[in-house]
C-alpha cells in the first residue's frame, strides 16, 4: 500500500477508536499495514518534562509475572527516546528496546541484533505530547520509511490531543507522583504546553510542577493575532489556585466576547474585586500580538517581566506598571505598544523566577538575562525548561519556595514556518 493510503488507514482507525484505546488501535492497524513493526508503546512526558513515562500495558501485552513492576521511566536527557522528543524527528537505536536510566550517560539501547527500536515524536500543532516506541525487524530504515513513521506520529498526536480530555488514562500515565489539588486546577486551566503557527512558536512551563499554586499562562491563536496572558497569583495552595482560576476565566470571558485588552483587564479586575473586595489580587500581563506586523499591545498589571532577546542582546521591555487585577474597582487600564522584529524572542517570567531566593542569594535579573542569552540556539519549546532547570540548580535541587512560570515566544518572519516544522 502507498504511504498516502497507509496514513489514511491510520487516520480513519484513530478517528473511530475509543479515546482510551488509541495506542491499541494504532498497534492493530500497523500490524496490518507495516508488519515489520513487531510491537509498540506510547511514552508521555511527565509534568516536569524530565522523563518519558510508558502508557501501560506494553502493546501487545507482554507476558509478565503477576504483580510484576511497571516499566521504568526513560530520561529525556541522554536517551534515544529523549532525542526524538526534543528534536521532533524519528530516532533509530539498535536493539528492540531502550534501557531506562539516569541522564548521566545511561539510556542506551540493548543491542541484540534482532532489529531496531524506532522512536517517533508525537506532536500536535507544535505541542510535544510524547514518543511512540516501535520495536521493528527487517533491517535498516531509510529516510522515506522514517518520514512515513513521522507522519503517523503526527496523525497519532492530533488524535491523542482530542482524546486526552475524554479519558484519564493518559493523565494517569504522565504523573510520576501525585499532584496537589491546587496543581490539578492550575494544569487543567492551561491551553497546552506549546503551540506553533504561521510566524511564531510559543511554549510555557510551570514549577513546582506537582504543587504549583497561583501562577498561570493562557493563549489563543486567531487569524490575525495571538492573545497571551501570564498571571502571577497571590497566596499559596488552593486559595491561590481559585483566585487565578477566577482571573483566567474572567479574562477569557471578556476576550471571547470581543473585548479589547483594556476592556479584558478592566472586566477581570472588577470580577476579582467583587469576589475578594481588594483583599486578594493577581499580577497579570495581558498581551495581543498582531500577526501581520509584529506589533505587541500589552498591559502590565503587576509583576511578570518581559525580556527580549535580539541577536545576542537581552533587554527588558520597559513598561508602565499598572494596578494588579482586583485591587480597586473601576480601574481603567491603558495598553502600551512595542514592535517585534523577525528573529526576536520574548521570555516572560513571574516574580518566582527573577526574585527567587535561596541560601546562595537572589537568582536575580543578571542570572535571568544570562540564562536567556545562553538559550538563543534552542527551540522555543526548550527555553522554559532550560530557565527552570537553572533556577532549580540555583536552589541546589530543592523545591522552589515560590511558584514560577516561564513563557517563551519566538517571532519569525511573517509567512515563515516555525523552526520546529522546518527540515
Amino acid at each position: 500500500m502507498s504511504t498516502h493510503g497507509r496514513a489514511a488507514e491510520v487516520e480513519r482507525a484513530l478517528r473511530t477508536a475509543p479515546a482510551h484505546a488509541l495506542p491499541e488501535t494504532l498497534t492493530a492497524v500497523l500490524g496490518r499495514e507495516l508488519p515489520r513493526i513487531r510491537r509498540a508503546r506510547l511514552l508521555v512526558n511527565d509534568y516536569h518534562s524530565r522523563v518519558l513515562l510508558p502508557v501501560e500495558p506494553f502493546l501487545p501485552v507482554p507476558a509478565r509475572p503477576a504483580g510484576g513492576e511497571p516499566a521504568a521511566p526513560i530520561w529525556i536527557r541522554g536517551s534515544a527516546a529523549g532525542r526524538a522528543f526534543v528534536s521532533r524527528r524519528a530516532v533509530v537505536a539498535p536493539g528492540p528496546a531502550e534501557r531506562p536510566g539516569p541522564p548521566d550517560g545511561a539510556g542506551a539501547a540493548d543491542g541484540d541484533g534482532a532489529g531496531a527500536a524506532v522512536f517517533v515524536p508525537v506532536t500536535a500543532r507544535g505541542e510535544r505530547l510524547g514518543v511512540l516506541e516501535f520495536e521493528t525487524s527487517g533491517g535498516a530504515w531509510d529516510d522515506a520509511g522514517l518520514t512515513a513513521l513521522e507522519e503517523i506520529g503526527a496523525l497519532f498526536g492530533s488524535a491523542l490531543r482530542v482524546a486526552w480530555n475524554h479519558t484519564d488514562r493518559y493523565e494517569r500515565a504522565r504523573r510520576s507522583q501525585r499532584l496537589t489539588l491546587a496543581a490539578e486546577l492550575q494544569w487543567q486551566l492551561l491551553p497546552g504546553h506549546a503551540c506553533a503557527g504561521d510566524g511564531y512558536s510559543l511554549a510555557g512551563h510551570l514549577e513546582p510542577a506537582y504543587s504549583i499554586g497561583g501562577d498561570n499562562f493562557d493563549w489563543s491563536a486567531e487569524h490575525d493575532h495571538l492573545a497571551l496572558t501570564v498571571t502571577n497569583g497571590s497566596g499559596t495552595g488552593i486559595q491561590a489556585a481559585l483566585l487565578t482560576s477566577l482571573t483566567v476565566g474572567a479574562l477569557r470571558n471578556a476576550r471571547r466576547s470581543g473585548a479589547d485588552i483594556g476592556e479584558q483587564a478592566s472586566l477581570a479586575n472588577d470580577m476579582v474585586h467583587v469576589r475578594y473586595g481588594g483583599r486578594e489580587f493577581t499580577e497579570t500581563l495581558v498581551m495581543r500580538i498582531d500577526l501581520a506586523d509584529g506589533v505587541v499591545h500589552v498591559i502590565d498589571a503587576g509583576s511578570p517581566r518581559i525580556l527580549r532577546l535580539r541577536g545576542a542582546e537581552v533587554t527588558r521591555i520597559p513598561l508602565e506598571q499598572q494596578l494588579p487585577l482586583g485591587m480597586f474597582p473601576d480601574t481603567e487600564y491603558r495598553p502600551q505598544r512595542f514592535r517585534l522584529e523577525p528573529g526576536d524572542r520574548l521570555v516572560i517570567v513571574s516574580d518566582g523566577v527573577f526574585s527567587a531566593r535561596s541560601a546562595r542569594g537572589e537568582f536575580g535579573t543578571h542570572a535571568l538575562e544570562q540564562a536567556t542569552r545562553r538559550s538563543r540556539l534552542q527551540d522555543a519549546a526548550e527555553v522554559p525548561l532550560t530557565l527552570v532547570t537553572e533556577l532549580i540548580e540555583h536552589h541546589e535541587g530543592a523545591d522552589l519556595a515560590d511558584d514560577a512560570v516561564v513563557v517563551c515566544l519566538d517571532w519569525h518572519r511573517p509567512g515563515a514556518r516555525p523552526a520546529a516544522e522546518r527540515e
